[in-house]
C-alpha cells in the first residue's frame, strides 16, 4: 500500500537545532507543510552534501512556509556532534531528528532493517498531515534541494487550486490542466 495520502503516524522524537534539544510529534507537523527528508547516518558521505544544499535552499523553502525535518537513526546528541564539527552541517538551520529506536523511520517505510538506517527517503506533507509525496531513492542517489522546492511549489499549487493539475516540468507560473473529456487524447 501507498504511503500517499494517507495520515501521518504518531511518533514523539527528539531533535536537535540551533544549539538546542526539542521533541517533535506528528502533532508538531500539523497546520504547516513539512519535508522529511530521511538519511542513512550522520559522519557519512553523501548525507552532508544534500543537507548542506536544503540548508542553503532553506530560506526559499522558509518563504512558502514550509519546515523541513532532517531525519536518521542516529540520536540527536550525534547531530549535535555533527554540526560542530562538520563546515557543512553547520549551515543547518533546520531540525535533525534522531530515530535511534527507529520507529519514525518504519513508521514512514524507509528502515534498511539489517543495518538499522535509513534509505533516502523523502516527503511532503500537508497541513493536515497528509502525505503527499514519497520519494526513495538507492543511498547512492543524492538528492537536489531546487528539484524538491518545485515539487514543494507543485503540491501547494494543487492544494489550493482544487480540480488543477500541474504537468511535467511545471514550474511556479506556468499554465496548468483541468483534467476533463475535452483534453483526453490531446495532449
Amino acid at each position: 500500500m501507498s504511503l500517499i495520502n494517507t495520515q501521518v503516524q504518531p511518533f514523539k522524537a527528539t531533535a536537535y537545532q540551533a544549539g538546542k534539544f526539542f521533541d517533535v510529534t506528528e502533532q508538531s507537523l500539523m497546520g504547516k507543510w513539512s519535508v522529511l527528508v530521511f538519511y542513512p547516518a550522520d559522519f557519512t558521505f553523501v548525507c552532508p552534501t544534500e543537507l548542506e544544499d536544503l540548508a542553503d535552499a532553506y530560506p526559499e523553502f522558509s518563504k512558502l512556509g514550509v519546515e523541513i525535518y532532517g531525519v536518521s537513526t542516529d540520536t540527536h546528541f550525534s547531530h549535535k556532534a555533527w554540526a560542530d564539527t562538520s563546515p557543512a552541517i553547520k549551515k543547518v538551520q533546520y531540525p535533525l531528528i534522531g530515530d535511534p529506536t527507529g520507529r519514525l523511520t518504519r513508521n514512514f517505510e524507509v528502515m534498511i532493517e539489517e543495518a538499522g538506517l535509513a534509505l533516502r527517503g523523502t516527503f511532503v506533507i500537508n497541513p493536515e498531515g497528509e502525505i503527499k509525496l514519497c520519494e526513495i531513492h538507492d543511498n547512492g542517489i543524492g538528492r537536489d534541494a531546487h528539484e524538491l522546492l518545485r515539487k514543494v511549489k507543485a503540491a501547494q499549487y494543487t492544494y489550493s487550486h482544487p480540480g488543477e493539475v500541474c504537468p511535467a516540468k511545471w514550474k511556479e507560473g506556468d499554465a496548468t490542466l483541468k483534467p476533463s473529456l475535452d483534453l483526453v487524447g490531446k495532449i
